[in-house]
């Protein structure tokens, strides 16, 4: 790869990183607008802010489709901001169309991330939004709203005579001259009151850069403070060969008029100036942002290297596990090397901390994604629905938040769809109108919880099992299930209560995806409902996946590791005939008035040595899916801190993450430790 293309890359990640994050904050605007039926001035100048951004950085790119539309919506706000009353003759129609702008700047972020990038067609979005334009200046040819566009020439008859004039040239076969002069003025905004240019808006027509070369690049503007700050902004601008001061500001109106207009290319005269209007409104929208916020020093990291950081974290702590436990130090007193192991611990362990921390992500992102569903689903099934949030700051493993996202959209697409009622229907049930939909989060010590809940129909245990039955799903009769069980019959494969295929619901893909996407990252779902009042489900994860406090339990010679989260006591039996077993030969155990089955590590896994003998040996009871079972091995270990590593690629055709493994760790002797995975143990 040339440094040009690495250089390119890296543009590009950058591109598609700060771009979905002033996406996410565009929709979090546009819905907490749309709910208050009003947009703030403030609200105003961020989503102007924002398409200005995207519009500067993608024609930058090259990205020439999503330039245009962000220059399309930024034209809007440029006339509600300039008369903020003019919103409640388009308000019904602005929301959706810019929302639908926002989806097309998502799908040609996701195009370009997939690798095989196709430019999209933003033409219908592009000509409503002009649409919508001509409707706010009045005018009744849509084709004449192009947003707040002057000639440069009218607009050079407004230049006032505390302008200053600078013609830049930029140096011999720089490249992309337009694109260039776009990110000076960019660098100007915080040094200039008023900001225009010629030729004007030079970001959206490569064409201008003959003329930059040829005549230059005239920067007229009205300083903050002094022209020498933006002589000095220009100095230290890239790829600048030399530059003129045409006048400072002080010349007669007359001739500042003349100057300008003598400069004026024929294309300078087609296209709009940035004068007062998109470049003047941004650099006091920065500027009001710089001086309310406080300077924070922020580094984009990609992924990929804080996952090689995380891995190289877990080769320390095993590697100092390996050393302090030492066989060859065995019986030796080494007060010193204790001391040294000691000190190392202490540092390993705060480095580990720093780096998960590092990892971690708060839901609010994750969360906001979910009122847009809730907002557009409402819209197109006639449901009228608000979605609550709760512990959106909560933080969790990137890998994990990102698991999560599809199972999340499902749940809350199925409590729109299935559970929340149409308004006449909610109202003869004594219900408000308005359903509600509430999602929520807490972090409960060593993982997350996370509940998805709404005021819907609920679940009908008896049609579900009606289905079930249909389907032929179920394994014992019907009388033998109590409700927790018919409830959990929807996350089984194959099954759907919805009888027609819609846009959202009734392809095939169930509940038991959501179950199988969040136990992959070592999740659990449960499920709780009342018909006629609504639905809950829980839903557990853990904070990260890579290092994991766990119980070291023995098998024989065999080591396993039992994550503590997932234990609720450990205990010793003194008599056999505490031992229920039952016609089928299986064991369980009572324990305060419950009855829990046991399994036998050594028979579940055909392992030779170890003890059968239930008196000789400990029971571990563990937390599984809101049930819970007791599991037999020889000996408690101890607790230990393991690095969870997956099985090697070629152990893959033994399905072992269904047979109730979910990894391996290396211990500190260099033996290899079987990682414990609850939730699937008892799957055969």
């Amino acid at each position: 790869m040339s440094t040009d293309d690495f250089a390119m890359d890296s543009m590009l990640e950058v591109f598609i990183h700060e771009t979905n994050e002033m996406l996410e904050q565009l929709d979090e605007i546009l819905l907490d607008s749309e709910r208050a039926k009003s947009i703030t001035d403030e609200n105003i100048n961020s989503i102007f802010r924002i398409t200005h951004t995207i519009k500067g950085s993608a024609a930058m790119m090259s990205f020439n489709t999503i330039s245009s539309l962000a220059h399309t919506v930024e034209d809007i706000f440029y006339l509600l901001r300039e008369d903020p009353s003019k919103l409640s003759i388009v308000f019904d129609s602005i929301f959706d169309l810019v929302f639908q702008a926002s989806d097309f700047f998502k799908r040609e972020l996701e195009s370009l991330q997939s690798g095989e990038y196709h430019e999209g067609d933003a033409s219908a979005i592009i000509a409503s939004l002009k649409e919508q334009a001509a409707i706010i200046k009045g005018e009744k040819a849509p084709e004449a709203a192009d947003g707040a566009v002057k000639t440069a020439a009218s607009a050079d008859e407004d230049i006032p005579a505390d302008m200053a004039k600078i013609r830049v040239f930029f140096e011999t076969d720089c490249g992309m001259e337009n694109i260039r002069a776009f990110m000076l003025l960019t660098q100007l905004q915080s040094c200039c009151e008023k900001l225009s240019s010629i030729p004007a808006n030079p970001e959206a027509d490569a064409n201008l850069c003959a003329d930059i070369i040829a005549n230059g690049f005239i920067v007229i503007c009205k300083p903050q403070h002094s022209l020498d700050d933006v002589i000095k902004a220009i100095e230290n601008a890239l790829n600048i060969k030399s530059y003129e001061v045409l006048s400072d500001g002080s010349a007669p109106v007359e001739e500042e008029k003349s100057a300008a207009q003598s400069q004026a290319s024929p294309a300078a005269g087609k296209a709009a100036p940035i004068a007062d209007s998109t470049a003047a409104a941004v650099a006091k929208v920065e500027a009001s942002n710089i001086s309310k916020g406080v300077k924070q020093s922020l580094i984009s990291v990609n992924q990929t290297k804080l996952d090689q950081l995380m891995d190289l974290v877990g080769e320390i702590v095993t590697a100092e596990s390996m050393v302090s436990s030492n066989p060859d130090l065995k019986g030796l007193r080494l007060d010193n090397f204790t001391k040294s192991v000691r000190e190392l611990r202490k540092l390993t362990d705060e480095l580990q901390d720093i780096v998960m921390s590092i990892r971690m992500v708060p839901l609010q992102s994750t969360f906001h994604k979910m009122d847009r569903i809730v907002r557009d689903m409402g819209k197109k099934l006639g449901k009228q629905a608000e979605l609550v949030t709760e512990g959106g700051d909560t933080e969790v493993d990137k890998t994990i938040n990102d698991a999560i996202v599809d199972p999340l959209m499902h749940m809350i697409r199925n409590s729109m769809d299935h559970a929340i009622e149409m308004p006449e229907e909610r109202v003869r049930l004594g219900k408000p109108e308005m359903g509600t939909v509430s999602l929520t989060a807490k972090n409960t010590g060593g993982e997350i919880l996370i509940t998805v809940a709404d005021d819907g129909a609920g679940l009908d245990p008896e049609k579900l099992l009606a289905k079930a039955k249909a389907n032929g799903i179920l394994t014992k009769p019907e009388s033998a299930y109590t409700e927790k069980e018919i409830f959990n019959l929807i996350m089984l494969p194959g099954f759907s209560t919805n009888k027609q295929v819609t846009e959202y619901s009734g392809r095939g893909v169930g509940m038991d995806v959501v179950k199988k996407n969040l136990e992959q990252v070592g999740g659990t779902i449960s499920i709780a409902s009342e018909k006629g009042k609504g639905t809950t489900f829980t839903i557990k994860i853990p904070l990260t996946l890579a290092i994991v406090d766990g119980m070291n339990i023995a098998v024989g010679d065999n080591i396993f590791t039992v994550p503590i989260t997932a234990i609720r006591q450990s205990f010793k039996i003194s008599d056999e005939s505490q031992i229920i077993v039952n016609a089928d030969g299986s064991e369980m155990i009572v324990l305060r008035g419950d009855c829990y089955p046991i399994y036998r590590l050594r028979d579940l896994y055909n392992i030779e040595s170890g003890t059968d003998v239930v008196t000789e040996g400990i029971m571990i009871q563990v937390d599984s899916n809101s049930s819970g079972f007791c599991i037999f091995a020889d000996e408690l270990l101890g607790e230990y801190q393991v690095v969870v590593k997956p099985f090697p690629i070629f152990l893959n055709k033994y399905d072992l993450k269904n047979h109730g493994l979910s990894g391996c760790s290396v211990l500190g002797d260099g033996s290899i430790s079987l990682i414990l995975d609850v939730n699937s143990l008892t799957n055969d």
